[in-house]
């Protein structure tokens, strides 16, 4: 029988790597691991295991969610910074409310009451704050013109972009840019 564990601060595969290494190291397979979870055979989790598990986790900034809220909290963050930040191609067409409801068999408005009352911003706000996040890594390594920026993160036009972006970090894109704009990106798990 496989048991689920979810993990707090799993945003990229750097993290995956880790997380498999901590648990290869105290001797428990996984039966997979993806940003924010890691899949085990249930009954390779004794007290003893379970407490070396949580501190070796924390030794390396994470930590085990093991109540069924924060969990679900996790897996929203994780599935969007994964559709986000990770995707090869980002999916202009992707509706949130049906996406983050299929993936994780909640009604959306659940999803969303639950995020708001627990991060005290909205599910949108942080969808947001993601997406400006992605956009300042683009800004950065100066790639993409602001135009072909907002058509790679599905915002309708520069301008829907720019207001965003300014609401987010105080000034425009192209202000952004010509700043010193290393000292302003956010870690992804630090982003709220």
């Amino acid at each position: 029988m496989s048991f689920t564990i979810n993990i707090k601060n799993m945003v990229c595969q750097r993290c995956n790597l880790v997380v498999s290494q901590i648990f290869s190291d105290l001797g428990i397979d996984l039966l997979s691991v993806d940003l924010g979870q890691a899949v085990v055979v249930e009954d390779q989790l004794s007290g003893a295991k379970l407490e070396a598990l949580d501190n070796a986790l924390q030794a390396n900034g994470f930590e085990r969610i093991d109540d069924k809220k924060g969990g679900l909290l996790e897996r929203m963050k994780t599935l969007i910074i994964k559709s986000i930040h990770h995707q090869d191609h980002f999916n202009l067409s992707i509706n949130w409310s049906d996406f983050l409801a299929d993936e994780l068999n909640y009604d959306y408005s659940y999803l969303s009451t639950l995020f708001s009352s627990v991060s005290g911003i909205t599910l949108e706000q942080y969808i947001i704050r993601q997406k400006i996040e992605k956009a300042k890594e683009y800004l950065i390594y100066g790639q993409l013109s602001v135009k072909e920026i907002a058509f790679k993160l599905g915002y309708s036009s520069v301008a829907h972009l720019s207001t965003q972006f300014k609401k987010v970090t105080g000034m425009t894109p192209s202000r952004f840019k010509s700043s010193r704009p290393m000292a302003s990106r956010k870690p992804l798990d630090n982003i709220m």
